[in-house]
């Protein structure tokens, strides 16, 4: 006879059955409840297949729920698996400590005894064991720092040695939780009455754990604001923000001084020489073409900076390296300024615009598999390799040293914005390229020269910096032109506090620095 098939499960029926087939620790309320039930059901010694009190019961459970209630396997109600029930439901009970005995009624399987009475027993008499064992030697309290830390691991290292040695007596061990409470969910490596040499070294290691003084620690954390002592008459910026974990003051200077000690491997040549076709005014519109989509998805600057960096570091190291039939053509310079955006973004965004986007913006000039093909190549051409040093961040730093207000900074970033469609700065070092940004914004603003603080953070005396600043000057004072203004145009917005507007100075005030 086939074996009777499971029906769904109806409403209302005791979730409790299913800790019967369970395999994890369920709470005491439920094992008892458990225990009750499976009780109440051997009372009945001839029950047929039929009345089983597992024929409606499904094997499903909720996404996410209780796993210890869940019934996951096909029941068939064959011998063996009745057998098994039974097994489980003795396996649960020795996990109450509090029952005395279980004696349930002789059960007939097919007309044969089953097991069911002397596993039963087994466990009643494993119960009793444990209980006498509770009530002889109650477990001792370990002291505090030795139940959690360093004299936890010691202390299962030191149960785990009688353990090995008492393996007869394994089953009369068990231990005692934080609280007193009796356990019996006991490892083969736990025990719970160390020896007298295990005791004496709790007692020693306890002794040099209270000679520990915590102060130290905390006064050394304090000592490490002298890691970076600034000169006299400089304003220590990253002292005063040392207990603002968000400013990272710790590390400001380290990292910057690591960024600039990166800038010898990006460096841009004339690599114009090197190709035919591209001019730097084509270079020039692509730039200002890479500033008004950066305004357009409302990208962070530093996206348009560094996509920048990626559009001259591929144009120069493919023309070192490849022939000249396959350099770069000036059909393909878009798609390289719109992969170089889409790398950057990827980069920096939390949130970069999707492929499709930027295949919009280029008026469905090249297609999904030219640019994924050409953001692979960029990739590889620079080697991976994104952490390149950007003038804007070096910028920000500067400006937030010296305490530069918001119109100020914009004013500087304008300066450091207009000169990326200049060719003729790009072999410029970004670092010295923001110092002389911002150098020139404050003295549009009239606020002064080159500060002792500005010269400790940026590490530029304004002779150092001031050909950057003459050149950067003459960028300035070149005359506008309508195919190129997105720059002056966004710089000239009230968001912007229209710092394009603001008049320029001459070289004569600039070269002061008296």
């Amino acid at each position: 006879m086939a074996p009777t098939r499971l029906a769904s499960k109806p409403i209302g029926v005791n979730e409790n059955l299913n800790g019967i087939m369970s395999r994890g620790i369920t709470t005491r309320s439920k094992q008892l409840a458990t225990l009750k039930t499976y009780k109440d059901s051997l009372k009945a010694p001839n029950k047929r297949k039929a009345d089983s009190p597992l024929k409606d019961i499904t094997a499903k459970r909720a996404a996410f729920g209780d796993i210890t209630n869940a019934f996951n396997k096909a029941c068939t109600n064959t011998d063996k698996d009745k057998a098994m029930v039974a097994k489980k439901v003795t396996v649960e009970s020795k996990m109450l400590p509090t029952l005395k005995s279980i004696k349930p009624q002789a059960t007939l399987l097919n007309g044969k005894a089953s097991k069911t009475k002397q596993l039963q027993k087994a466990a009643t008499n494993a119960i009793e064991t444990v209980q006498k064992h509770f009530a002889k030697d109650p477990p001792k309290q370990t002291a505090p720092r030795a139940q959690n830390g360093i004299l936890k691991n010691m202390i299962r290292r030191s149960m785990g040695k009688e353990n090995q040695n008492q393996s007869s007596n394994s089953a009369k061990s068990a231990r005692s939780d934080v609280s007193g409470e009796p356990s019996l969910y006991t490892t083969a490596l736990e025990n719970i009455s160390p020896n007298e040499a295990t005791k004496d070294g709790y007692k020693v290691i306890s002794e040099k754990l209270d000679k520990v003084n915590l102060d130290d620690s905390h006064r050394s954390l304090e000592e490490q604001t002298d890691i970076h002592k600034v000169p006299e008459g400089v304003v220590d910026f990253d002292k005063e923000n040392w207990s603002d974990p968000l400013q990272v003051s710790r590390y400001a200077m380290d990292i910057f001084t690591y960024l600039k000690s990166r800038e010898p491997h990006f460096l841009i040549d004339d690599y114009l020489q090197r190709m035919k076709g591209i001019t730097s005014w084509m270079r020039a519109l692509l730039v200002d073409w890479m500033v008004e989509v950066q305004e357009s998805f409302e990208l962070n600057h530093e996206t348009l900076y560094l996509a920048v960096k990626l559009v001259d570091l591929y144009l120069t190291k493919s023309s070192r390296t490849q022939p000249e039939k396959d350099h770069l053509s000036k059909e393909e310079l878009q798609l390289l300024g719109a992969s170089a955006l889409f790398i950057a973004a990827k980069f920096d965004e939390r949130i970069p615009p999707l492929v499709d986007d930027f295949l919009y913006i280029c008026d469905g000039a090249y297609t999904l598999s030219q640019l994924l093909k050409m953001e692979i190549t960029i990739l590889r051409v620079v080697d991976f390799d994104l952490g390149i040093p950007l003038s804007y961040r070096f910028l920000r730093r500067y400006a937030r040293c010296a305490r530069v207000s918001m119109p100020t900074l914009t004013l500087a970033r304008f300066v450091l914005e207009q000169c990326l469609l200049e060719y003729g700065l790009l072999g410029l070092p970004d670092s010295k390229m923001a110092a002389a940004a911002l150098y020139i914004a404050l003295r549009m603003k009239s606020l002064g020269g080159w500060t002792p603080t500005l010269k400790y953070y940026t590490g530029y005396t304004i002779k150092e910096i001031l050909p950057v600043v003459l050149a950067q000057n003459a960028t300035l004072h070149k005359k506008p032109k309508s195919a190129i203004s997105t720059v002056r145009n966004k710089y000239s917005h009230t968001i912007f506090f229209e710092v394009a507007k603001i008049p320029l100075v001459e070289d004569s005030v600039l070269s002061d620095i008296s």
